[in-house]
């Protein structure tokens, strides 16, 4: 097979658009063409010696190829940069045989207009080096052994980003609550091991958001937390990040650092916590009657044996004045997650020798929210 001169690019979003600018800048002939506008992509894809795809997700590449599997030239090869779940990867890669390569992205934008991102390549050795300077003209490619294990690699490396996102949503808000400057705490975590993160999102923490952010946005929080949830059904593993990015913004077109400024949990998912709090440290039952919906149980193990109290049950085992030790006694608000009209929380308690450990369940119902669950462990010392 010869160099591709022609190059086919299904998909001009944020990123497809670097590529095809990235390509056309190193003297390939670049033909693009978008979902979002009218035209045909048979006519891209029949000039074309290689077809790249930079597409949403797995469904969007096999809507596309259904278009324009006909038109594909003999000998093209399909390059396709969408970021998909391991078992789509293989199944694309199963329906193109030699001549497909699967190719996800590692970097921003802006690291693809400099040529700087990172491209996990899996493909058949023909194909691969047919396609190889194409490759070498976005940036640093690393091979990897199929198309299911580049999607893999993809989705964990993603991850690493989710992390790193909500670990700066956390640190600014804890940062807020103690009344620093924006910038400074920034100033201050650009120095640690979020320095990175915090430097490219810079301008979207410290500037008012503009009509433009959309537009402006290297990454989405949609396109985020929609690998997360590949990466959850994927694995089969809990991963806490799917839901909170699906949650942290309004815009899913909104570039990530809006998962960042995420504002801090609202003061009414807290009250009936803090009503919880109250209770221990007065005795007052009261306050767990306030915390609580008249349903709730609280449930654990005992003495050995798994105890479900009704509301009543509970409240009658406080007497109405604080523990004799209520001033060495300590209690956290660990997380809280809110969905909607649902919320879980955690909290820890250090109660004289023992530390229990409180799972909530709370909902919203009559303009305000209350406890509908409560879970403990209780750890006794030594």
């Amino acid at each position: 097979m010869n160099k591709p001169q022609t190059i086919a690019v299904l998909g001009l979003g944020h990123l497809g658009s670097a590529i095809a600018k990235r390509l056309a800048g190193q003297g390939l002939d670049v033909v693009g063409w978008t979902r979002s506008i009218e035209g045909d992509p048979n006519e891209a894809v029949a000039k074309a010696d290689a077809v790249l795809l930079c597409l949403f997700d797995g469904a969007a590449c096999r809507e596309v190829l259904d278009r324009v599997q006909g038109s594909v030239k003999a000998g093209a090869v399909v390059l396709n940069t969408s970021t998909v779940a391991p078992a789509e990867a293989a199944e694309l890669a199963r329906r193109f045989g030699p001549n497909y390569v699967h190719v996800p992205v590692l970097g921003s934008v802006r690291a693809m207009e400099a040529g700087a991102v990172h491209l996990l390549a899996a493909g058949d050795a023909e194909p691969f080096d047919t396609v190889r300077p194409v490759l070498d003209a976005l940036g640093t490619v690393r091979r990897v052994g199929d198309a299911a294990t580049a999607a893999a690699l993809k989705l964990v490396a993603n991850s690493s980003l989710a992390g790193a996102v909500l670990a700066l949503r956390d640190a600014v808000q804890q940062a807020e609550e103690l009344g620093l400057a924006r910038d400074e705490a920034l100033d201050v975590l650009e120095i640690g091991q979020l320095g990175g993160l915090a430097a490219r999102k810079r301008s979207f923490l410290t500037q008012p958001p503009t009509a433009s952010a959309a537009a402006d946005a290297e990454f989405t929080v949609g396109a985020l937390a929609k690998d997360m949830a590949l990466l959850a059904g994927a694995s089969a593993k809990p991963v806490p990040s799917a839901a909170e990015l699906a949650d942290a913004a309004g815009d899913p077109g909104a570039d990530i650092a809006v998962a960042i400024t995420t504002p801090a949990v609202d003061e009414a998912v807290l009250e009936p916590l803090r009503a919880y709090i109250r209770g221990h440290a007065t005795g007052d039952p009261a306050h767990f009657r306030e915390a609580f919906l008249p349903t709730a149980h609280v449930e654990g193990i005992r003495d050995g044996a798994f105890v479900s109290w009704p509301l009543d049950q509970y409240c009658s085992l406080f007497s109405g004045q604080p523990a004799v030790d209520e001033a060495t006694r300590t209690r956290r608000i660990d997380s809280v997650r809110v969905h909607g009209t649902v919320a879980s929380a955690s909290m820890t308690l250090h109660h004289g020798p023992d530390t229990f450990t409180d799972i909530f369940l709370l909902v919203q119902t009559e303009g305000r929210w209350r406890i509908a669950n409560k879970a403990y462990h209780r750890r006794p010392a030594g």
